[in-house]
């Protein structure tokens, strides 16, 4: 089995996620019948539901979600009919938790996995509450033995590998929904994360609370681009450390989701339409103004990863090795596919600044 990056990160020392899809508008609609279509790219599933108020769901509700066909293989829209609110649901990673969480959803979970990096200091109290099913990724035998009536959390996790959740059409058929975030799949931007809220609060009937906390995260959005309006645009690229210090580099052209907001700082992805690998030449013929070195539990330690980067002979000539502006950013914030990113790039944009 090939060891893709975006699963197996904290195993690899290696950076990246994978995928997504931009959201789009949608409405919801009480029908049963599940549709099955090919997902546009940079278009998330709609959700419907009939001459409901805006604040109040009213079940069935069908939300229109994701299905594929296996590892590797494109997303497709699928429909998923809730009879009512889900009870027991499993979160796959430690982000989709936290979003649920700040929803008032707590009491709703019975499982979360996967806690590679540091979590949200303002939902920590809350987040104890939470049975961890595993801290690594959590099989498919350890999702169902939580007895959920929903998993929820990344696109890339809804596998029958013993790293994986399950997929959806194996859930499904045990009677369990999924919800894919829409920010996991290819093609994703910001607005894919408040598209989550948005369905998030119509599945289980909490509107009012999504829309507040959108209309939270708009200003928060609004308030970092209007901070490096003025600084002007920056080049970047992903490294991490390849082994015994020596620098690697990920071209990062699926995690769309994450270069949205890093753009909002005015970062721009040097190697955003690269794909294959990318050898330490190429960085250094491109010679980014920022590097970002991802962190995580159980990974390599930054310090001497840093300290191994600016002390390379081979490296002297980048700007980002001349001006100290590598930088680590927490895994769980920029790959946990929530909220959390926006503490990962407040924390950057910081940095930057009080680097000029």
């Amino acid at each position: 089995m090939k060891k893709s990056f975006k699963r197996y990160m904290p195993l690899l020392a290696v950076l990246v996620m994978a995928v997504m899809l931009a959201a789009c508008s949608s409405g919801t609609k009480n029908a049963n019948e599940p549709s099955e279509s090919a997902a546009p790219a940079n278009s998330a599933p709609a959700s419907t539901q009939e001459a409901a108020p805006s604040t109040k769901t009213v079940y069935p509700l069908t939300i229109e979600n994701y299905t594929n066909n296996g590892e590797g293989t494109e997303w497709k829209v699928k429909s998923q009919t809730f009879d009512k609110a889900p009870e027991k649901v499993v979160a796959n990673t430690q982000g989709a938790a936290e979003l649920l969480i700040k929803l008032g959803l707590t009491d709703k979970m019975v499982g979360v996995a996967a806690l590679y990096g540091a979590g949200d200091p303002a939902v920590q109290e809350e987040f104890k509450k939470i049975p961890v099913i595993s801290k690594e990724y959590a099989s498919k035998e350890l999702v169902v033995g939580a007895s959920p009536d929903l998993v929820l959390g990344r696109s890339d996790l809804y596998a029958d590998a013993d790293w994986g959740s399950g997929t959806v059409e194996g859930l499904n058929e045990l009677g369990i929904k999924t919800f894919v975030q829409n920010t996991s799949v290819k093609g994703a931007t910001l607005d894919s994360l408040y598209k989550d809220i948005e369905q998030i609060g119509q599945i289980f009937d909490v509107q009012e609370n999504a829309a507040a906390y959108t209309a939270e995260l708009k200003k928060r959005a609004q308030s970092l681009k209007d901070k490096a309006a003025a600084s002007g645009e920056k080049t970047f690229a992903y490294v991490s450390d390849g082994g015994n210090g020596a620098i690697a580099v990920y071209s990062g052209n699926t995690d769309t989701f994450a270069g949205d907001v890093l753009g909002l700082l005015g970062l721009k992805n040097s190697f955003g339409t690269v794909t294959g690998e990318i050898s330490k030449e190429q960085l250094i013929a491109t010679n980014p103004d920022v590097l970002l070195l991802s962190v995580y539990t159980g990974g390599v330690d930054p310090e001497k990863t840093l300290k191994a980067f600016y002390a390379d002979p081979s490296l002297q000539s980048l700007n980002a090795v001349k001006n100290k502006t590598i930088y680590a950013i927490d895994f769980n914030q920029f790959w946990g596919y929530s909220y959390s990113i926006f503490d990962g790039a407040e924390k950057l944009a910081s940095e930057i600044t009080a680097n000029k």
